[in-house]
């Protein structure tokens, strides 16, 4: 009998402990209520702000929200616009998020037709084409898509405000990737396969033939003959994004699921093996705006991870421990406090979250 309840409250305890990290992998209404209030804090946050502009004379000089009316939030361009993404994908999520009509006022001040139209016109001078190349325009397009497919009159306003930027970004990579001879294969904003990853999202939505065959061409182009993707080298100190895991969600996307399959054992074969370990990036100081992109690193993996284990089942399924390990680690640091990390992590955790499928 003493051994039996002995064994209960053992039994007991794991299935807390389950319960609990069950729990805190969760996208609860709790948790969005949190992530919707960051960028909602810095959307209309203009300083710091750190501006990627080029000047050609002292006219173009200006106040970040004179030069980006529309983005000139959350620290800078690119946060600014997966910021808006964020609190759209929310609303559409959980609608009855708390100050839900506060959040459609600022998408609705933020993305008028005239703030656009702003936009368009900087992203249309001749010395900024690459501008936000290509981290920025693939978080235009995820935003795109995510108004496009929000069925709520002020989302379908918004959706058509930002429309010009949209087609100027799309045929800026049509331009633009010929031109590209090798892939950047970085841990930061210019990594090549995330910057096509939303872009080749948002081409199947939209049905942009064109945009679609360009970013097919040159993925196979640039990555299809790569295999052994160095894992080991992962992370690099300031690395936000994982350069083998980037590299094979868009390969995922553009690949037929045999071929994909055949790929990803030339390129990953350790994947495959049911007891591979990774261990999550681990972040120094979380106050220090380079060293907290490790928490990015780490939503990146499990995003792809995840994505990995939903389509393969059998022969992936095993990866989802994993993208559950990446993504405990790093949640809780996105509400410390820092604005280092506060202005633009939300957007990782929840497009993890987004691929987790929960």
């Amino acid at each position: 009998m003493k051994n039996n309840k002995t064994f209960m409250k053992h039994l007991t305890t794991i299935l807390l402990f389950c319960t609990t990290l069950s729990f805190a992998q969760q996208l609860t209404p709790e948790r969005a209520n949190g992530l919707a209030h960051l960028p909602m804090k810095c959307l209309q946050q203009e300083y710091p702000n750190k501006l990627g502009q080029l000047l050609m004379d002292s006219t173009e000089i200006g106040s970040p929200k004179k030069l980006h009316p529309a983005f000139y939030g959350c620290f800078d361009w690119h946060s600014s616009v997966h910021g808006h993404w964020s609190l759209v994908y929310l609303l559409k999520h959980f609608p009855n998020l708390e100050n839900r009509e506060e959040i459609i006022n600022k998408l609705n001040i933020n993305l008028s037709r005239e703030n656009i139209a702003q936009e368009v016109a900087y992203m249309s001078k001749r010395h900024e084409k690459s501008f936000e190349r290509t981290y920025g325009w693939t978080w235009l397009l995820k935003l795109q898509q995510e108004l496009d497919t929000y069925n709520e009159p002020f989302a379908k306003k918004l959706s058509q405000n930002l429309l010009p930027l949209t087609k100027l970004v799309c045929d800026r990579y049509i331009e633009f990737m010929p031109k590209l001879v090798y892939p950047l294969r970085v841990g930061t904003h210019t990594n090549t396969a995330f910057g096509l990853s939303f872009a080749w999202d948002y081409a199947e939505h939209s049905k942009n033939k064109a945009l679609q065959d360009c970013i097919e061409q040159h993925s196979l182009r640039l990555f299809q003959n790569d295999i052994d993707c160095p894992f080991a080298w992962e992370p690099s100190g300031t690395d936000f994004l994982s350069p083998c895991m980037e590299e094979i969600g868009l390969m995922q996307r553009v690949l037929s699921k045999r071929d994909f399959l055949k790929w990803l054992k030339g390129f990953a074969p350790k994947l495959f093996d049911k007891n591979y370990n990774w261990e999550p990036g681990k972040v120094s100081d979380r106050t220090d705006g380079l060293l907290v992109h490790l928490d990015g690193l780490n939503f990146s993996r499990a995003w792809n991870l995840y994505r990995l284990a939903k389509q393969y089942p059998k022969q992936l399924g095993h990866l989802k421990a994993l993208a559950d390990a990446h993504l405990t680690y790093s949640l809780p640091a996105i509400v410390d406090g820092n604005y280092e990390g506060e202005h633009w992590l939300a957007s990782f955790a929840l497009h993890a979250f987004e691929e987790k499928g929960e």
